[in-house]
């Protein structure tokens, strides 16, 4: 594949920069296979985000209104071009990006000292990203470990743009397995960064990508008692976004034991209320079903029960408030939001 050390003409630099102008980050597979309407069971995300992965088109191809065209967030009508001679390159979408063209990207993310060029290198990179044969490329480029570099970036933009980049590669299933190494960073980013930032949600855009299969959840057992503060402090798009990766977690057997031990605020079980966002508490009661399904032995729900805190108290105890809540929502305006009550309480 070479040594990547090709050298942009400032050209043809500013013609890459160009080539996504006005093209939105990338919100990730699961929000898009989602949508606002949260219609799934416990064992639906595994299923649901193998269907998207297998009906991306081939390379180079974006049509309007495609699967492809909205997971990626591109214009399917090519920007102007830029630059004289370079405009050859503004006329491609990312999907025809050559392999020394990401080499180049690569190379001046490096040596790029200016912010801004920085944040519209890795949107180009994100953007590209949604297309399979340039996520093979980034990662046979060493591009996961170069991108992922960034997350430590002083400027927050270019934190969010790298967590947008690193969302899109995680559409790819050998990428995860580099980019799992980096999960206690973006973990810590939560915690550090403001509450409802666009730190906070590009960073629960990636852990809900990365924990729609089984396969990298242990990763995240410490992560539950922030995910639920989360869910209870932050505004409606983070509390969906919180609560995507909480679905995701209780969906599988092997990590009930350790969620409902973790300490949870009691205040979560307010939020199974009428006012609550009808998205929110869709994706609540959906979170609320799987953990009822969990069954304890004598023995383990007596050591739950001295746990002042844990979730097992607060949500699944005979002493827990939850199902007079839900009694109550059985009269919810949203027949939806109806149908998952009764399923629980039956």
């Amino acid at each position: 594949m070479g040594d990547g050390s090709i050298t942009p003409r400032l050209g043809n630099m500013k013609a890459f920069l160009g080539l996504v102008a006005g093209a939105g980050a990338s919100y990730g597979l699961y929000k898009l296979i989602s949508g606002e309407s949260f219609k799934r069971n416990k064992k639906s995300a595994a299923n649901e985000s193998a269907g998207v992965r297998s009906s991306q088109p081939s390379e180079g191809t974006l049509q309007p209104g495609s699967l492809l065209a909205r997971v990626s967030g591109l214009d399917v009508v090519c920007p102007r071009p830029v630059g004289g001679a370079s405009g050859d390159l503004a006329h491609q979408s990312p999907g025809n990006l050559d392999p020394q063209h990401l080499k180049m990207l690569l190379s001046c993310l490096q040596t790029s000292n200016n912010t801004t060029d920085r944040c519209r290198i890795l949107l180009t990179l994100g953007n590209s990203a949604a297309f399979t044969v340039n996520q093979n490329l980034l990662r046979e480029f060493e591009g996961i470990h170069i991108i992922a570099g960034f997350l430590s970036d002083p400027t927050p933009e270019v934190r969010v743009q790298t967590l947008n980049a690193l969302n899109n590669l995680c559409m790819n299933i050998q990428n995860q397995e580099q980019i799992k190494v980096y999960v206690p960073q973006v973990l810590e980013l939560i915690e550090m960064s403001p509450v409802n930032s666009e730190l906070q949600l590009g960073a629960l855009r990636l852990l809900t990508n990365l924990s729609v299969t089984d396969k990298h959840q242990h990763l995240l057992k410490g992560s539950i008692t922030l995910l639920l503060s989360l869910v209870v402090v932050s505004k409606e798009t983070l509390q969906v976004q919180a609560l995507k990766v909480l679905v995701n977690l209780s969906s599988n057997p092997d990590m009930m034991d350790d969620i409902v031990q973790a300490q949870a605020p009691a205040s979560v079980v307010l939020l199974f209320d009428a006012r609550t966002a009808s998205a929110v508490l869709l994706r609540l009661l959906t979170f609320a079903g799987n953990l009822k399904a969990w069954r304890a032995s004598a023995q383990v729900a007596d050591e739950l029960r001295r746990k002042q805190d844990c979730l097992f108290r607060v949500m699944l105890d005979e002493s827990s408030q939850l199902h007079s809540r839900l009694v109550q929502l059985l009269s919810h305006p949203d027949v939806e939001i109806q149908s998952q009550v009764a399923r629980i309480l039956t």
